[in-house]
Parts: C-alpha cells; sequence; structure tokens
C-alpha cells in the first residue's frame, strides 16, 4: 500500500462524513420498529455478538458468518436496527482477532464497508416493495424479496471487499483465494439459518435463540475444526515436498537457503537464525536473515539456558511466544526489540540436539501451535539433509585435495583448467597465465633426511604458495614436487613476477625440518630451490594440454637446463 498514513487519514474521513450521518438518515427513512420489548433487542444484540465472536480466520482475513442475523434483524426490527448490531459485531469480531495498535484504521475502515453494504441492500430492498417487521413471509414475493436482498448483502461485501485488495496490493494479489471460498460456501450455508430464526421467533419467542444459536455454534465450530485439520493437511504436504527437495541439496548452503526460503514461504518471518551446537558447549549463529537478507554471524555464541535458543537446547523442546511481554525477560538480545512473535525449535538428529532454529515476526500472535508442530517436522528433514550434505562436501573434497598438502590435486587442476579454457573461448576471460614449479634436486633431500622430512618441506612449501597468490589465482599440487598455480585475466608479466616472487620466498627462506634421520632430534634448516616455468593463453596456446606443455617446456629448458634456481617464460 502506498503512503500508509495518508491512506489511514483518508480512511477515517471517509468514516466520518459516511458513517454518523448515514444512520440518522436511515433512521430518518427507515424508522426502526420499537414496538418490541427491550429483552428481545438485546437477545438479538447478544446473539450477534456471539456470532462475531467466532470468525473463521482464513489467509489473515477474518470471516464471522453474520449474514444470518443481520437478515433476522432486518426483517424483524428494520435497517437501522439492522446497521446498528453490524456496527457493534464489528467492534466485537476486530476486538476478538486482536488488531494491532498500527491497524486500528480497520476499524473505520470495516464500520465503512459494512455501513455500505447494509445500507444499499436495504435500500434496494425497501425501493422493491420488502416489508419489515412480525409475519412479513407469507407468499412467494416475500420469500424471493428476501433471498434478492440476502444475495445483494453478499455480492455487495465480495464487491466492495475486492476494490479495497487492490487497492491495498496495487492490484498484485488475487481476490479469488481460499478466503473468498470459504466465505462463500459458508455464506450460502448460513443464509437459510436467518430465515429459520426470523419465523421460529415469531412461534416460541426468545427461545428461538437457543434452538437456533445452539446448532449454529456447533456448525461454526465444526467449520473451524474443518478448516484447521484442512490447513494442517496442507502444512504436512507442504512440510513432505521440502522434505524431498532438501534431501536433493548437496551444499550445506544450498540446504541453508531453501530451508529458511521456505519456511519465509510458510510463515510469515521477518527474523531469522540457524544456530549450531559447538561441542555440546555452545551454540554459534550460523544463518541470520533479518527482513530477506542475508545478515553477517556476528552474534556472540550463547551457552544452555542463555537466551530462548539456550532454553530450547537445554530443554529439548520447542517454545512459541505470542507477543514480546511473554519472552522479553529470558533474551539474549539478538533478537530486534520490534520483534513480538517468536518460535523456537531444536534440531535434533540422532535423538541429540545439533541445533536451534529460531523465528520471528513484529506480528502479535503469528504463529499457531499446528504450525509448531510443522516446523518441528521440517527441522527433522533439515538435521538429515544437512548430514548428508555435509558427508557428501567431506567425500567431494577428499577427492579434490591432496591429502598431505590439503591443495586441489591434479584431477581437480585438470577439470578447473578445462572450465577456464571454455570461459576464455566465450569472450568470458581475456587471459589465463599458468605457472609449474618443480623443487630442485627434491630426490637429495629425501635421500638425505628421509622421506618425512620431504613431506614436511611439500606442505611448508603448498603453505607458502597460498600464502603469496591470494585469491589472485589456483594452487594446486601437479604431482611428486610439482606445484601449479592457475591464474585468470593476469597478464604474462604480471604472472613473471609473480613467479619470481615465488622463488625468491623460496630460496631466500630455509625450511624447518623436525622429523629427520639425524641422531639429535632437534630442529633443521634446510634451503631448498626451485625451478619456474610460466606460459599464457591465447598467446602462448590455444587449449589446455598446450597450456600445459609450454608451461612445462619453459620450466624444464628455460629453467631447469639453464642452471636451475630460476623462472622462464614460454617464448615461441
Amino acid at each position: 500500500m502506498r503512503n500508509p498514513e495518508k491512506v489511514k487519514k483518508i480512511v477515517l474521513l471517509i468514516w466520518f462524513l459516511l458513517v454518523p450521518a448515514g444512520l440518522v438518515l436511515t433512521y430518518i427513512a427507515y424508522p426502526p420498529h420499537f414496538h418490541v420489548s427491550a429483552l428481545e433487542i438485546f437477545s438479538y444484540l447478544f446473539l450477534a455478538c456471539v456470532v462475531a465472536a467466532m470468525p473463521l480466520v482464513i489467509n489473515n482475513t477474518p470471516i464471522f458468518l453474520l449474514q444470518w442475523v443481520s437478515m433476522a434483524v432486518l426483517l424483524r426490527f428494520g435497517l437501522f436496527m439492522e446497521i446498528v448490531f453490524v456496527q457493534v459485531a464489528v467492534v466485537v469480531v476486530l476486538t476478538k482477532i486482536r488488531v494491532p495498535k498500527e491497524e486500528f484504521y480497520r476499524f473505520p475502515l470495516n464500520f465503512s464497508m459494512f455501513f455500505i453494504v447494509s445500507f444499499l441492500s436495504g435500500s434496494i430492498y425497501y425501493l422493491l416493495g420488502g416489508k419489515t417487521g412480525e409475519h412479513i413471509l407469507h407468499g412467494p414475493l416475500a420469500i424471493f424479496l428476501a433471498v434478492l436482498y440476502a444475495v445483494m448483502n453478499y455480492a455487495f461485501n465480495q464487491i466492495i471487499l475486492s476494490v479495497i485488495i487492490y487497492f491495498k496490493y496495487n492490484g498484485k494479489q488475487s481476490f479469488f483465494g481460499m478466503d473468498f471460498v470459504w466465505e462463500t460456501v459458508t455464506t450460502f450455508i448460513t443464509f437459510p439459518i436467518g430465515f429459520v430464526l426470523y419465523m421460529l421467533y415469531a412461534e416460541v419467542g426468545i427461545l428461538a435463540l437457543f434452538f437456533v444459536g445452539l446448532p449454529f455454534a456447533s456448525l461454526s465450530i465444526i467449520l473451524s475444526l474443518y478448516h484447521s485439520s484442512q490447513k494442517v493437511n496442507i502444512y504436512l504436504q507442504k512440510a513432505t515436498e521440502i522434505g524431498h527437495q532438501l534431501a536433493e541439496r548437496v551444499r550445506i548452503k544450498e540446504v541453508m537457503d531453501l530451508f529458511i526460503q521456505k519456511l519465509m514461504e510458510m510463515l510469515p518471518v521477518d527474523y531469522a537464525y540457524i544456530l549450531d551446537v559447538v561441542d555440546q558447549k555452545e551454540l554459534k549463529i550460523i544463518r541470520h536473515i533479518e527482513k530477506g537478507e542475508v545478515k553477517p554471524n556476528t552474534i556472540p555464541s550463547l551457552r544452555k539456558n542463555e537466551g530462548i535458543s539456550g532454553i530450547v537446547w537445554a530443554n529439548r523442546k520447542a517454545i512459541l511466544y505470542k507477543m514480546r511481554k511473554d519472552w522479553k525477560n529470558i533474551t539474549s538480545g539478538y533478537i530486534p526489540e520490534d520483534a513480538e512473535s517468536v518460535l523456537s525449535v531444536p534440531i535434533v538428529r540422532n535423538n541429540q540436539v545439533v541445533g536451534v532454529l529460531v523465528l520471528a515476526s513484529r506480528k502479535k500472535r503469528a504463529y499457531e501451535k499446528s504450525q509448531l508442530m510443522i516446523v518441528d517436522i521440517l527441522c527433522s528433514h533439515f538435521a538429515v539433509a544437512i548430514e548428508n550434505a555435509r558427508h557428501y562436501e567431506m567425500t567431494k573434497e577428499n577427492s579434490e585435495r591432496c591429502s598431505l598438502t590439503k591443495l586441489y590435486n591434479y584431477r581437480f587442476f585438470e577439470t578447473m583448467l578445462t572450465e577456464e579454457f571454455t570461459k576464455l573461448h566465450l569472450f568470458e576471460r581475456k587471459l589465463l597465465s599458468l605457472i609449474i614449479l618443480d623443487i630442485d634436486h627434491f630426490k637429495a633431500v629425501n635421500d638425505t633426511y628421509g622421506h618425512q622430512s620431504g613431506n614436511e618441506i611439500l606442505i611448508e612449501l603448498a603453505n607458502r604458495l597460498q600464502e603469496i597468490a591470494g585469491d589472485r589465482g589456483t594452487v594446486a599440487r601437479y604431482g611428486g614436487e610439482e606445484f601449479v598455480i592457475l591464474l585468470p585475466d593476469m597478464e604474462k608479466d604480471t604472472a613473471y613476477e609473480l613467479a619470481e616472487h615465488i622463488r625468491q620466498a623460496i630460496a631466500n627462506r630455509p625450511f624447518t625440518l623436525k622429523e629427520h634421520l639425524e641422531e639429535e632430534k632437534q630442529m633443521l634448516l634446510v634451503r631448498i630451490t626451485a625451478s619456474i616455468g610460466v606460459a599464457t593463453a591465447p598467446q602462448d596456446a590455444d587449449d589446455s594440454l598446450s597450456l600445459i606443455r609450454h608451461a612445462d617446456r619453459a620450466l624444464y629448458v628455460g629453467a631447469k637446463r639453464a642452471g636451475r634456481n630460476r623462472v622462464a617464460e614460454y617464448v615461441k
């Protein structure tokens, strides 16, 4: 809704200009029948309030089945009393659903809407010859006009409601939703009750309210239970579908993103937090969402019984708070001040709490107990999906990494090189440089100090290469004592300078050996050197194999044969 404050003022102005003056006009044009007793009037008013206090809430839209009462009031007391009763019923229903302060404009909006509906349908009923009072439903014409009134009342209500929805959501929300279906069905189911109430009252008096009101109350409860069970079934179906979708994701990030996305689609979520149990000692936030945006995980870790999530972790039970005053004294401080409703569920795997989910909404009473059950089921699916994703990522990383140096291995490098050449051919990359490095006389190091010492050198060299390359390129162990660095969009001269920097970092800084063959087990400092070859595509190669071959040629011909401990670039 554009400029909500301006809209609220317009709504209030419309009510002020329309309803008070309209009530006076209605009283003058269609005076009520006051020959009945006050007890009769208050009995009908009590029935209207009871009906209004039992609304069905579909898609956050309250549906109160008052039309049958309002029709009986119109036929019995006249249009003025029908309008007054409906206005009182509006107060009851909006109070029942606890409209928040920021939405108090809904009172004048609904007052105006239902006044227009009642006035138009009632006025047309009178203009067509309809009567009000006692014993007026004799003959087919009178019954036809009463039915026509009921249809007009429903039609005007839907027309005005559709206009309000259109302007409130700028035409982006469909009018024919589940709330429309339920209101249509329940309206036409309950309208005949209005006729029964009117005619039975003429025969047995106030007892008619009991005979009709009790079955209606039962019907309302049955409809409410049916809607609740149907809603739970829909949630369960969605939970199953989401569980399958989570199981299909093989990355931890993808699982968490999908989990949060689906929760935000199902529930009114303004803030979402996923906390991980670390070593059964603390809760660490691993995903933090505010109003749809991912925020940095800078919130301090929590202990058991600390804050809402700490209590959920300690008690292994879900918690539902409907408003801020219920939880403000126990929060750890990371939930924002404007949050009201909070839902928190433990994430359990193998009968052990492995994490905690916290959802918060700025609306009061945003979550229901049935939703708590559904979120609990989704957390079970989430826990399984996360564990599977962790196993997959661990397995994949082990297959892509060298177990000794933890660098990428030859298989990963080969795949990445192919992908980079594809980008080069699609003009997504301009250049692709490659550095190949080989340790000089590495066999002599192994023979002198032992293979364990050789492994220590390889590990330390891998760390140095990663530190120097940083995020400019990808370092991989090519095999044995050979390493490669793939440098996307790097000029050949720049790659050569980087290679020279690497050569000096190796030659000028000795390597530390702890596991050597010397009898005295003291740390030894050993100096080594490396020969390096550089080639760049597309100027030196048209495909991935040619780039490797030419960089390797520069290494052995330009560096090794020239005396080692030097950098050479490929020259055609």
